[in-house]
Formats: structure tokens, sequence, C-alpha cells
């Protein structure tokens, strides 16, 4: 499934996110030299709807198109197939930034693939790896880190001041590379959003200049913890204004984003007699959906202080993945 090349085809610079599968063929993992070594990994459309990863590097190399990249780079382009319809992924597919080693997910190509990815990286070795994701929610900029060592929080400071760290899902990239290199997901807000690719352009730019990564802590980010993951459950309906919805959603849901909310923040409103609630994964994977939120007055209101992240109106969003996140301050000291 996976290719493997040494050289960008010709008009792979310029090529909208819908036309790579015809350029590529499917997920190409891309070895290009540079003055030092090991590469730093790059990896873009692992759903095919966020964009701003592939215009973020094709940016970056565009400007090295006639001198040689300060350092060597492996690019791998995810999803092609579903960057060819406009989607997150396709049906029958398994979400390509959850079947990196480590995953929960059954044995499939993608997960084959994916492992083939790593291999070969840790084969080769690994500087440091970006994976450049969008959301579909009102968020700011900022980057993610499994682990809370200086090499990633330094890595995630060059995008923003505002990281968060998290250990669930299973079977994401940066959690399958942070064994190998110190590793981030950098959140660019939606897809062709103002500024976005070249914010992006601007973090890969300044990781492949990188000698090292300091080994202190930087004492400037301000860090976030993800501490549940908020779920819908298939048996429930849910729409936004629509009152036959099992859940009624907030409408401006999605602005509650990067704020800190107070107990009794409402999130929903339940239909009679649905009995419909929220599921809340939390870090040990275990129902907590009773510890963040309760039903007052067919309301779902938050039970505890929280910020929230990633809450979306997109349904097909919510479908595939989750509503949002639930995060809390995490001192480093």
């Amino acid at each position: 499934m996976l290719r493997v090349e040494e050289r960008l085809p010709d008009g792979f610079l310029s090529a909208p996110a819908t036309e790579m599968e015809a350029l590529l063929g499917g997920p190409t993992l891309f070895f290009l030299e540079g003055a030092r070594e090991p590469p730093l990994f790059v990896s873009v459309l692992l759903h095919g709807n966020e964009t701003t990863g592939l215009e973020a590097v094709q940016r970056v190399l565009a400007d090295y198109r006639r001198r040689p990249l300060p350092r060597a780079l492996a690019l791998f382009v995810g999803n092609v197939a579903a960057a060819r319809a406009g989607r997150r992924r396709l049906a029958g597919q398994p979400d390509y930034n959850r079947i990196w080693p480590g995953t929960a997910l059954p044995d499939s190509e993608e997960r084959r693939m994916a492992a083939e990815v790593v291999a070969r990286m840790r084969s080769r070795g690994c500087f440091a790896s970006v994976d450049i994701h969008n959301n579909t929610g009102i968020n700011p900029h900022y980057g993610c880190v499994n682990r809370l060592e200086g090499p990633y929080l330094h890595l995630a400071s060059l995008f923003s001041r505002t990281v968060v760290y998290f250990t669930r899902p299973q079977g994401v990239q940066s959690m399958a590379f942070a064994r190998l290199a110190p590793a981030v997901t950098v959140e660019c807000g939606q897809s062709g959003s103002p500024g976005a690719a070249e914010h992006a352009a601007e973090l890969v730019d300044s990781a492949l200049h990188l000698a090292r990564l300091p080994e202190q802590v930087p004492g400037d980010v301000t860090v976030y913890h993800t501490v549940g993951a908020i779920r819908i459950p298939e048996k429930c309906t849910f729409a936004f204004g629509d009152p036959d919805a099992d859940l009624q959603l907030v409408d401006d849901l999605e602005r509650l984003n990067f704020h800190e909310l107070p107990v009794g923040t409402v999130f929903a409103r339940v239909r009679s007699g649905s009995g419909a609630f929220f599921t809340v994964e939390d870090n040990e994977g275990r129902e907590a959906a009773a510890e963040f939120f309760a039903r007052e007055d067919d309301e779902i209101r938050l039970r505890r202080p929280a910020m929230p992240a990633m809450l979306t109106v997109n349904p097909e969003a919510v479908s595939q993945d989750v509503l949002g996140y639930l995060m809390e301050r995490y001192p480093l000291s």
C-alpha cells in the first residue's frame, strides 16, 4: 500500500489535495535529501479534508526548489483517496490518525502501512516529527505533545505557546513517533483559514534549521491536559437547533473552545423521555460521563470546571470522531 520515493513528481508543488491521489497513486513516503541527517519527519493529509499541512510543505519545498534543504525531510502524504473526495475518511476506511503502532484497531492494510512507515524511520533515524492537522470547530492554533520533556515542549513552542498534553486516543501518529524522537501534532484551525498554511510552514522551516532541541523545559508555555473525550452514542440522534433530536446541542457550542467554563455550563438539551446523554472516555479508557456532566431539567450541564477543545458543529466530524475534548491546566512545576 505504501509508495516510497526519493523525488517529488512534477506538479506536486502546485497540485491541490484533491489531485494528490491521481498524482501519487496512494499514500506516499518521500525521502528528500538535505544538508543534515537524520531527517525531519512531517505527515500531512492523515485526514483528507485537512489540507493545511500539504499547503505548508508545498510552500517550504517551493522555497528550496533551487537550493538544498537545511536538513533531510521525510514527508508522508496520507489519505489521498479521502482528499480526492474532500472527506476526513471514506466509508470503510479506518481513521489514518488511529492506525499507528499502539492502536487498538484490528489488523488492516492501513495499519500495516503505518507500521512500515515507523519501521523505516526507526531504521533511517528521525530528528523530530511534525504531524499537521486542521479541526472543524473554532479553535486557536496550538501544539499537542504526548511527553512533557524539554525537547517535545520546545518543538511545540515553535508553533504556539499553548500546548495540549494528551495520552489518548490510542494509535495516533505523534504517540508512535514519540518513541523515536521529539514529536508534536499541530492544530492549525479550520482548513483554508487565513494564515494557517503560512504558520505551519514557518514551523516546518524552523525545525529544518535546528541542530538540536534543548533539554530543559521552556518556561513560557501554558500546558493543558486532556482529561476526557466527549462522544454521542450511536443510538442517540443529535442536531443543532432541532427539537425532535434526542440531543439538541447548543448552537454556538464551538465558541466555548479554549474558555475555562464554570460548573453549570449548558452543552445540550435532552428530548423528554429519550434518556439521551453523552459518553466520556477518560485517560484510562473508562466511562466517566457522570464525573463531568449532570442532567438537570432536561439539560446536560458541566458538573465540574473544565476547558473544552475541538468542540464542533460539524455533524460528520461528530459522528466519525468526537464531539470534543475536556481539558484542565497542567502545572509544569
